[in-house]
């Protein structure tokens, strides 16, 4: 298991990444997301070695992190980091050798990859040949070079084509499966909600959430679609509603934590019709945009 905890970054005045503490447990998905500059990448380049900690702690297997797990991790920047004039195939093999890998080995496990990427044609053109979206794919591919133990990836899904991202997607979910701990940015929330164990949600350097996705869904005050037939906006007045829309068919209403919703169904029986009482679940998108509003 990875661990931040207190997890700080200053450039000069600029506080990037504030007190940030969060888990990303072996055999899980877990969704990073935020805005532009929300403090994602610094965070990720902190967790990889990139970047020096202001102050806080990280955790590797609940003891500090070194420079010898690091060698362990898959990592994927923000950037693309590959050579452009390289072929596929050869740079990829050479950054395994970097990372201590045989020749042999590397080069069968990087033909695995290109396959499964749907780069196997491709692994004898230069990078530059590519388009922008194969060339994402290599820098996946370069990210899962010999058995990481740990995956950190930064916007992975970006680029790809919706074939590319349902691979993608298959690869990280067999790593994870395998017990590997996998922390993946993305501004694709529906894509996000669609993968992810576990979310932590970021804005102007803080956390603001982070669990499961049924989590965040509940931690808020639960929202019901009431149907009568006619405005009920008289639910308003009720002791356990804290906000109601009015509509013509009946109402949207907010209750209190932990209220019975059965209360409010009784009350609207007891005024006539009710043809359905249905729990709005908010998706992780609604989530994002109520965290980091403001």
């Amino acid at each position: 298991m990875l661990e931040l905890k207190e997890l700080v970054r200053d450039f000069d005045s600029n506080r990037a990444v504030d007190h940030v503490s969060f888990r990303v447990r072996g055999g899980r998905l877990t969704g990073f997301v935020g805005g532009n500059g929300a403090g994602k990448t610094t965070t990720m380049r902190m967790i990889m070695g990139v970047l020096a900690r202001t102050d806080g702690e990280i955790h590797w297997d609940a003891r500090p992190v070194t420079a010898a797990d690091r060698r362990d991790f898959g990592y994927m920047p923000e950037e693309r980091g590959l050579y452009p004039k390289q072929s596929v195939l050869s740079q990829l093999v050479y950054l395994a050798r970097l990372r201590g890998q045989d020749a042999a080995p590397a080069r069968a496990q990087m033909l695995e990859l290109l396959e499964r990427l749907g780069l196997a044609e491709k692994s004898q053109a230069k990078l530059e040949s590519l388009s922008l979206g194969n060339q994402q794919r290599v820098q996946i591919a370069a990210a899962l070079l010999g058995s990481p133990k740990l995956l950190v990836l930064d916007e992975p899904f970006s680029g790809l084509d919706p074939h590319a991202v349902d691979t993608m997607a298959e690869l990280l979910r067999e790593y994870a499966d395998a017990g590997v701990p996998v922390l993946f940015s993305s501004h694709q929330l529906d894509l996000v909600e669609r993968l992810c164990d576990d979310l932590v949600i970021m804005t102007r350097g803080r956390v603001v959430g982070q669990g499961t996705a049924d989590e965040l869904r509940h931690r808020e005050r639960p929202r019901f679609h009431l149907v009568t037939g006619s405005p009920a906006g008289w639910a308003r007045a009720l002791p356990d509603v804290t906000d109601l829309e009015e509509l013509p068919d009946g109402a949207r209403v907010e209750l209190r934590p932990d209220t019975d919703p059965g209360l409010l169904l009784a009350e609207a029986l007891r005024r006539g019709p009710v043809h359905a009482l249905t729990p709005l679940v908010p998706s992780i998108a609604d989530i994002y945009r109520e965290m980091t509003a403001a």
